[in-house]
Parts: structure tokens; C-alpha cells; sequence
């Protein structure tokens, strides 16, 4: 499968459930983005896309942000050494301006590291929203056609999703890959992304290979397998 992206939601409901910290919940769900990566990459996956943290979540209390910050600067410090060892290739989407100095650096270290990696390609959306996205490359725009304007995108090498999984039981997009997106298959889980396991992930895949795209054409088998 050329690429997978997928809004994973619900940390924070976990937290609640387990009568434990909304830190709690990002450090778990930080350990589950770690364990689908790996699982990620044995299924064959080529691209990989997560959001980590939108441009609306500016909205939420300042001291659970400043601590969600906190926490990804120290994951991603602590877990890209692990990812650089299976050859992925770390990319960021998104606004940097308004990440502290402790998360910018961990952002650019880890896009140093994993540089001339030839994996896997995970792209991480922090600060990130797909309107302000279509925005930005509109205002440079100058022509050309669709091909032109998805230059301008923040990653041009991103390859249009194929399946957008979404945990946590909402049936929304919520400005996520909204350009690149406008195909993708669409699957609903409504496991909180804490307990998104390696069987679920397979699942939304089976569930993905069965299904006919048809591009507005006739329908095509998505023609994956799993080994």
C-alpha cells in the first residue's frame, strides 16, 4: 500500500476511563504510534501519515498543550533513534513558528537523523490544518493545473492517502489532508487510539482491500494483500 494516514483520537477519553491523567493518555498514545509504525512497515506500508497535533487544538486548556508539547519533545528525541534503525525517513507537515525551542529542535534533529533514509516515509502533522495548507499553496500559485498546486503543498512527495483510518468513533475528517484526501477510502473505528491494536489496524486494511475505487470511473480492486 502506497500510503496510510490516519487521525488517531481519543487519547484523552482513555485517560478518563482509566481514572488517569490526560499526559497519561498522550504518553500511551505516543507508545501506540510507535507500535503501528512497526507493524506499519512488516504490512508493506510505504507512507504513513499521523496527526499529531492540529491548528484548532490551540483551542484546548494552555497547561494540557504546553504539557502535549512537552511530551513531544521528549518522544520524538527518545523514539527517533528506534524509527532511524528500520531506515524510516521522518517528515513534518504543519507551522513550526509557534513550536517552543525544545519541540523545534526535536523536529529538526529528527528530520536530520533520518534525512537519507530510504524506509518507510512517516509524515507527522503538527500545527497543522489542511485548509491553512490549501491557503499557503494558493497564495503562490500561479498556474499550471492539479499537478502544480500539490507542488506547493507542504510535502510534495506525499503520495495522495489511500485509506484514511480514523479511531475514537467520529466520522469526520476534522481538516485533515483535505487536498490529498479527495479519493482516499474512509474507515471508522471506534476504538480510543490507546487501544488501537496491530488486529485493528489489520482490520481497517482488510476492510480497505475489499473494497472497489473507482476514481469516478469503473471500479478497480484496491488490490492489496496482506502477508
Amino acid at each position: 500500500m502506497p500510503h496510510l494516514a490516519i487521525v488517531s483520537d481519543g487519547s484523552a477519553r482513555w485517560a478518563h476511563a482509566q481514572g488517569r491523567s490526560i499526559v497519561e493518555g498522550h504518553e500511551a498514545a505516543a507508545d501506540t504510534v510507535i507500535a503501528r509504525i512497526a507493524d506499519a512497515i512488516e504490512l508493506k506500508v510505504e507512507q504513513l501519515t499521523l496527526y499529531a497535533f492540529s491548528t484548532e487544538n490551540w483551542a484546548r486548556p494552555a497547561e494540557e498543550v504546553e504539557q502535549l508539547h512537552a511530551m513531544l519533545a521528549r518522544r520524538i528525541a527518545a523514539d527517533t533513534p528506534v524509527l532511524h534503525e528500520r531506515r524510516v525517513k521522518v517528515h513534518f507537515i504543519g507551522q513550526r513558528d509557534r513550536a517552543g525551542p525544545a519541540l523545534a529542535q526535536a523536529i529538526d534533529d529528527a528530520e536530520e537523523l533520518t534525512r537519507a533514509n530510504s524506509g518507510m516515509r512517516v509524515f507527522v502533522a503538527f500545527d497543522y490544518g489542511g485548509r491553512a495548507e490549501i491557503l499557503a499553496a494558493a497564495a503562490r500559485y500561479l498556474g499550471g493545473g492539479e499537478e502544480a498546486f500539490a507542488k506547493l503543498l507542504h510535502a510534495p512527495q506525499m503520495h495522495d492517502p489511500d485509506v484514511v483510518i480514523r479511531t475514537g468513533g467520529e466520522r469526520r475528517l476534522s481538516n485533515f489532508l483535505l487536498w490529498q484526501s479527495a479519493y482516499a477510502e474512509l474507515v471508522f473505528r471506534e476504538e480510543l487510539w490507546p487501544d488501537f491494536g496491530r488486529a485493528s489496524l489489520e482490520d481497517c486494511l482488510l476492510e480497505y482491500a475489499v473494497r472497489r475505487r473507482r476514481f469516478g470511473g469503473r471500479e478497480t480492486a484496491s488490490a492489496l494483500v496482506l502477508g
